[in-house]
């Protein structure tokens, strides 16, 4: 006779496995530490804008607090057909283009000259980039009286030097002299743009092509040029976003007067002068949609960029 021997039973578990915690509080632990810069950003941007709406649905005079009411889309309707307001539209669109379109030919050629190697390039990349670290008023402010001064201006002076003419540049050619300071401030911004697409081309291609025997320009204008669609965009979007909403070089060079006067400063003028805070709000409105319009349109041209670089890699 065998005696059978049954194994003991399994001990039950008494501690259990730690609990992970959930994907969603990782999420927002990760997060916790922006929340105060999310909510900084909130009180200083958007509660001023959603009170500039409000605000821009008023037929509001500062001078006469007691006699507003909605007035629904009327202000909006008044700056669409105002022909001063349109004329400061059209000005703003000629500004943009004119300035944008300047400072990125220059850009151009002054990366490409950057890009080449010579003695001495540290120290003209240094000094090409000095003018866009300028404070826009003082920049504004360096045009009007030491270039532009009829009297004693460093233009009239070269013009004397040489038997030339006397011209008052700002009272002549006034939109010209605003393009020229802001062209002079921003095209070190397209240039180090356009810089960086210059060093990002693939430099087996470049020699494959000198091989070939193709010539300078033609690796420009096949090679070059297209690399740097991208960043052309980009430069033309960034710069159009910041020049739409210049104000500094309009109100220090002219004042706005001889047809200079863009958006941003009849916006200023509606507010401060006219005291019409309901149309001035309605305008700024505006401003604020076609700047976001445009900054669209720029993100999705970084993101594209980023994505090239990233599957080059």
């Amino acid at each position: 006779m065998t005696a059978t021997t049954t194994a003991p039973a399994a001990a039950p578990q008494t501690s259990a496995a730690p609990r992970r915690p959930s994907a969603r509080l990782r999420a927002w632990a990760t997060r916790a530490p922006l929340l105060p810069a999310l909510i900084f950003m909130i009180v200083v941007t958007q509660l001023p804008f959603v009170a500039t709406l409000v605000i821009s649905f008023f037929d509001w005079n500062s001078l006469y607090p007691d006699a507003r009411h909605f007035a629904g889309f009327a202000n909006y309707q008044e700056v669409l057909t105002d022909p001063a307001l349109r004329k400061s539209v059209w000005t703003t669109v000629l500004l943009t283009v004119g300035v944008v379109l300047a400072s990125l030919v220059i850009g151009l050629l002054l990366a490409l000259l950057l890009d080449r190697k010579f003695r001495g390039r540290a120290v003209v990349r240094t000094l090409l980039i000095a003018p866009f670290l300028v404070v826009p008023v003082a920049a504004a402010l360096l045009w009007k009286h030491v270039l532009y001064n009829p009297e004693y201006g460093l233009l009239n002076g070269l013009l004397h030097y040489v038997g030339g003419p006397q011209p008052d540049w700002i009272s002549g050619t006034p939109l010209l002299a605003v393009q020229a300071s802001l062209v002079w401030q921003w095209t070190p911004f397209m240039m180090l743009i356009l810089l960086a697409g210059l060093q990002s081309r693939d430099a087996q291609q470049l020699e494959a092509a000198r091989v070939d025997g193709a010539s300078d320009w033609q690796i420009f204008v096949h090679i070059t040029l297209p690399h740097l669609r991208r960043y052309l965009e980009l430069g033309a979007l960034l710069g159009s976003i910041y020049i739409v909403q210049n104000f500094d070089a309009v109100f220090t060079l002219t004042s706005g007067g001889l047809g200079t006067a863009n958006l941003p400063y009849t916006v200023y003028q509606t507010f401060y002068q006219a005291h019409e805070n309901g149309l001035a709000s309605a305008a700024g409105v505006l401003v604020v949609i076609g700047s976001i319009v445009i900054a669209t349109f720029a993100l999705r041209v970084v993101s594209s960029l980023f994505r090239e670089e990233v599957s080059r890699a």
